[in-house]
């Protein structure tokens, strides 16, 4: 039986590995940047009042990436923001191996072109070392998602961490993977 590998990792595997290796003159396929780790953040500030956010928040992050998140608490005590130490206050889930690829696939294919008037990802969310950082401002573009069911509307952070140096190396990956940047 052969193993699953998902569409993008063999298209990066057997497409875009030679054109970053010609494009940047790597003389090592294992000098080209390569994928890490995504992770998915959703925020629910709202939740300090509403504690059954926090199991809808768990639900959906579930249906989108197919992984249960975990549940990140409050580090320390803001009184302005009526927040404890301790008190849940969104979930996250970190993707790595075929479900990142998986999950990058449907973001890039199905999720971003359902964003209403869209023009496409910005170019200066990179951080310096080769990540990119994505704010989605609804969870509903998401096919897994039903609507009818969905509460609140709420946004989403999407953190794709790269083996890049530079973030003209990330910037390349990306775009050779489909992401859809401004022109």
């Amino acid at each position: 039986m052969a193993k699953y590998q998902s569409r993008l990792r063999e298209r990066y595997n057997k497409e875009i590995v030679p054109r970053l290796k010609e494009e940047f003159g790597f003389a090592n396929p294992m000098q080209v940047p390569r994928l890490q780790k995504v992770v998915v953040n959703m925020g629910l500030g709202e939740a300090l009042t509403n504690n059954k956010l926090i199991q809808a928040g768990v639900e959906q992050v579930t249906q989108i990436t197919g992984q249960k998140p975990v549940v990140t608490k409050a580090r320390k005590s803001i009184s302005t923001f009526k927040l404890r130490q301790g008190q849940s206050i969104g979930v996250m889930v970190t993707l790595r191996g075929d479900r990142m690829y998986d999950f990058l696939d449907r973001l890039l294919n199905l999720a971003l072109p359902r964003v209403r008037d869209f023009q496409g990802v910005p170019t200066k969310a990179f951080d310096g070392r080769g990540n990119y950082t994505l704010g989605l401002k609804e969870q509903i573009i998401f096919p897994e998602i039903e609507y009818d069911k969905v509460e609140r509307v709420k946004g989403l952070n999407i953190t794709v961490c790269t083996s890049a140096k530079t973030d003209e190396e990330a910037l390349a990956l990306l775009k050779h993977l489909g992401m859809p940047f401004k022109k």
